[in-house]
């Protein structure tokens, strides 16, 4: 059993991709939580579409959150606070197989979490105690160890930093690592993935804590959805800056084609693979 947290604003389009595709590829029985954060576009349509899925049991939690309720700090480390302390009260939080942190602009692979699977118990068998998170190469990981780890047919690299757009994590990850500090992160809309870079290398003392895997696990689709991370950080003092995260030329585009036909095209795009 793995638990799956995502984290969704605005972008019900290629959200629901990406849970069709969870749905679709995913071998091992999950849980998903979604915390769907100050969307302000197409808010009925995001409640209706979260509550056919919890009325067909198809996720575990769905949370709609504000900027109150965030602490007006970025959004997405507020609500990865608020899975982990969920997380550490479940009585049987250590018999999970492995926690994923996933945007939902990623769309993942058929079989990406058997991959993974197969990838953390090579870790624990060979007590490589400084490795905390599972990504994907590149996946931004850098100052990465020239050694390859050949874990049967896969091969994986020690490295630094790492997008969280889709991490894997062991299940004691946020008493290991910890949670962040969201005073620091408040009035900002990125910085999630800094500020957990220097809480890894504290835990791994120094060494090189995320292992990627030379394996396409998720593809990354902000290229076809937009980003709303970028265009707020970018926009940061713009007091309009709420209007220019409705990508609704995007939602028209990815809202019409199916799904096989959608995943048909962007893993057939050699350069949106190699970007992430």
């Amino acid at each position: 059993m793995i638990k799956i947290f995502m984290t969704v604003r605005n972008r019900l389009a290629i959200t629901k991709k990406a849970i069709e595709a969870i749905k679709k590829h995913t071998k091992l029985n999950y849980q998903l939580y979604i915390y769907d954060n100050q969307t302000n576009h197409k808010i009925n349509d995001h409640f209706n579409y979260f509550g056919k899925l919890y009325q067909k049991g198809q996720i575990a939690q769905v949370t709609f959150t504000t900027t109150q309720s965030t602490f007006n700090a970025f959004s997405k480390a507020s609500t990865c606070n608020f899975f982990g302390l969920q997380h550490e009260q479940d009585p049987n939080k250590n018999k999970y197989d492995f926690l994923l942190m996933i945007d939902n602009d990623i769309i993942v692979t058929p079989g990406w979490d058997e991959k993974i699977y197969r990838a953390w118990k090579y870790v624990i068998k060979n007590k490589m105690h400084n490795v905390k998170v599972i990504g994907q190469i590149p996946g931004g990981i850098k100052n990465r160890d020239k050694t390859q780890i050949k874990i049967g047919d896969m091969i994986g690299r020690l490295g630094v930093l790492g997008g969280s757009g889709l991490w894997a994590v062991k299940p004691n990850f946020f008493t290991e690592v910890g949670l962040l500090n969201l005073q620091a992160l408040v009035g900002h809309d990125k910085k999630h993935d800094q500020h957990y870079w220097n809480l890894l290398s504290k835990s791994s003392n120094g060494k090189r804590y995320i292992m990627g895997l030379q394996e396409k696990l998720g593809v990354h689709c902000g290229k076809y959805a937009g980003s709303v991370c970028n265009r707020l950080t970018r926009n940061r003092n713009n007091p309009k800056k709420e209007k220019l995260i409705i990508f609704e030329e995007q939602e028209k585009a990815i809202d019409s084609v199916d799904f096989n036909t959608f995943y048909k095209n962007i893993i057939n795009d050699t350069k949106l693979l190699k970007d992430w």
